[in-house]
């Protein structure tokens, strides 16, 4: 004799199904804002290496020390080359002289997941962010909903790194061999979205960067 389902054991098995969805699928959900902050900390840990791997020192020139690799956040509105007022950021070493202290195309790094693209969302004068070679996610703005950016204990909305991963606070004009200039206390980068706001800390000597 064939056995089959009852109906209250059907129903049972539904209940439980709904249950189970009710507290899995919020968990699926997106969550643009932590999607960003993750993104942040796995490029500020890519600044940090390539801080290391590339020692910017050189003995015959005064102002070797802003070569250093950084991450800028920055964002502008302003002639064909814009970011659209959106948030975005870069990856770069500053070593022209023709724009000290932003961005230009030839000193971005290299994205090392696409080699015909630059580590940077858009950068006013620099890098238009609909151009061919700008990585778009690097836009927080355009691709996961940020409205701005803000820092503490920073000295700046940017953080290098020297060639022992030591993170440096302020801009290139104070990043030299200066136990001032060393990052002392936390540095902080909150990003907002809407009324909610995560941050991203950076660990003073060692660098180590993480989510709170």
């Amino acid at each position: 004799m064939k056995k089959a389902f009852t109906l209250i054991e059907i129903v049972f098995v539904i209940v439980i199904i709904g249950i189970l969805a009710v507290v899995i699928i919020p968990r699926t959900e997106r969550d643009p804002l932590r999607e960003a902050a993750i993104q942040i900390v796995s490029d500020i840990r890519y600044t940090q290496h390539l801080a290391m791997i590339d020692d910017k020192y050189d003995s015959t020139d005064s102002n070797w020390y802003r070569n250093r690799w950084q991450l800028l956040f920055g964002k502008s509105n302003s002639g064909a080359k814009n970011t659209g007022g959106k948030y975005a950021y870069t990856i770069f070493s500053d070593y022209l002289s023709t724009s000290q202290g932003n961005p230009e195309p030839a000193e971005m790094a290299v994205n090392p997941v696409d080699r015909n693209k630059l580590l940077s969302g858009g950068y006013s004068g620099g890098l238009d962010w609909e151009h061919p070679q700008a990585t778009k996610k690097l836009n927080i703005g355009y691709s996961y909903g940020i409205d701005s950016v803000s820092q503490s204990g920073c000295g700046a909305k940017r953080i290098a790194f020297d060639n022992l991963g030591r993170p440096f606070k302020g801009d290139d004009s104070s990043w030299d061999d200066s136990t001032e200039n060393i990052l002392k206390n936390q540095c902080i980068f909150t990003l907002y979205s809407g009324n909610e706001t995560i941050s991203i800390y950076i660990e003073p000597e060692t660098g180590y960067v993480h989510l709170q």
